[in-house]
C-alpha cells in the first residue's frame, strides 16, 4: 500500500479495504474503524467531515496489524456491545453481537430489582450491559484471570456502574469458590465452550485467550462443572442463562434435566441456538426463537 500520508483519507481507506479483503469479510468497515482510531475521532464524525483530510502516517501500521489477522477490537482497544463501548485487551474475549441474546433474555425474564452474578465475566460485558438497563440491580462478576478483571473494573468505572458491580477473582474449578457469595436472582455466563482442536479463524485462535475458549473434546466440560453448582448460588425463583455453541442445545437440555433444572433454548439473530435458560424444577425443555 502506498504511503497514506501522501493521500486523502478517502483514498487511504479505499486502498486499505482492498488490502484487507484478503483476510477480512468486513474489510471496508475495518479500514474505517482503524482510520477513525488513527485520527482520534469517531467513525461517524470522520465519514461526515474528515474524508478529504490528509491520512495520518500511523494508519499504515494499523492496517499491517489487521492484515496479520489481529482483531480490530484489540488494535483500537474497544468494542461496542449492547449499545455501549467496552475497553478490550487480549486478556479477555471480545464481546460479540451473538452474546446480546443472553442480555436480551435476562432483561425480558427478570424483575425491576435483584442480584446478579456473571461467571467468567471477562470484559464485564454481560453483567454491565444488564446492570446499565436495570438501575435497581447489583451484581458480581467473577473470573479466574486477574488481568481480565482489571479490564472489567475499568469498564465498570467508565460506565459509572462501579457502585453496583463488584469484580472478584474466583475459579469455579476450586473447592468452595462460591463460599460467602450468597444467592442470586440471575446467573449469567459465557463460559468456555469450544471443542479442543476446533478449527477456529486465526483472528480468534491466535489472539483471543485460549483459557476462555476451549472446554474439552465436546466443549461441555465447564457446563458439567457449573450446572451442578447452581443450586448453591441460585435463589429459589432465580434463573441462569448460559451462552452455548450452536450445536450444544440438546446436550445442555439433557445436562440441565439431569440436575433438576428446566431448560429453554433461545436463538440469536441468525436463528442459531445461543442461550440456555435454566430454572429450578424439571419441566418440558423447549427451543424458541
Amino acid at each position: 500500500m502506498s504511503d497514506p500520508a501522501r493521500m486523502k483519507i478517502a483514498e487511504a481507506i479505499r486502498m486499505a479495504a482492498e488490502r484487507l479483503s484478503e483476510t477480512s469479510d468486513t474489510a471496508r468497515l475495518d479500514a474505517e474503524l482503524l482510520m477513525a482510531h488513527a485520527l482520534g475521532t469517531s467513525r461517524s464524525d470522520m465519514l461526515l467531515g474528515r474524508m478529504q483530510d490528509a491520512a495520518p502516517e500511523c494508519f499504515s501500521a494499523l492496517v499491517e496489524r489487521r492484515s496479520g489477522d489481529e482483531p480490530v477490537a484489540y488494535i483500537i482497544g474497544q468494542q461496542e456491545f449492547f449499545g455501549l463501548d467496552f475497553a478490550v485487551t487480549p486478556d479477555a474475549l471480545i464481546p460479540r453481537g451473538d452474546s446480546e441474546t443472553i442480555v436480551e433474555a435476562a432483561l425480558e425474564l427478570t424483575g425491576d430489582s435483584g442480584r446478579a452474578i456473571d461467571l467468567g465475566t471477562g470484559s464485564g460485558a454481560l453483567l454491565l450491559a444488564f446492570l446499565d438497563n436495570r438501575p435497581s440491580w447489583t451484581g458480581i462478576g467473577i473470573d479466574a484471570s486477574e488481568p481480565a478483571l482489571e479490564i472489567a473494573r475499568r469498564n465498570s468505572e467508565m460506565l459509572d456502574l462501579d457502585g453496583r458491580a463488584e469484580m472478584r477473582q474466583a475459579n469455579w474449578n476450586d473447592q468452595d469458590w462460591a463460599i460467602n457469595l450468597g444467592r442470586f436472582d440471575l446467573v449469567l455466563s459465557n463460559p468456555p465452550y469450544v471443542e479442543t482442536g476446533a478449527d477456529l479463524a486465526p483472528s480468534v485462535a491466535d489472539f483471543e485467550p485460549s483459557t476462555a475458549l476451549y472446554a474439552g473434546p465436546d466443549g461441555l466440560d465447564d457446563y458439567r462443572r457449573l450446572i451442578p453448582q447452581l443450586k448453591a448460588i441460585l435463589a429459589p425463583t432465580g434463573l441462569a442463562i448460559f451462552e452455548i455453541g450452536h450445536k450444544q442445545g440438546d446436550a445442555l437440555m439433557d445436562l440441565a434435566a439431569s440436575h433438576g433444572f428446566s431448560c429453554e433454548i433461545r436463538t440469536d439473530l441468525a436463528k442459531r441456538p445461543r442461550a440456555a435458560i435454566l430454572t429450578r424444577g424439571v419441566g418440558k425443555a423447549k427451543q424458541s426463537v
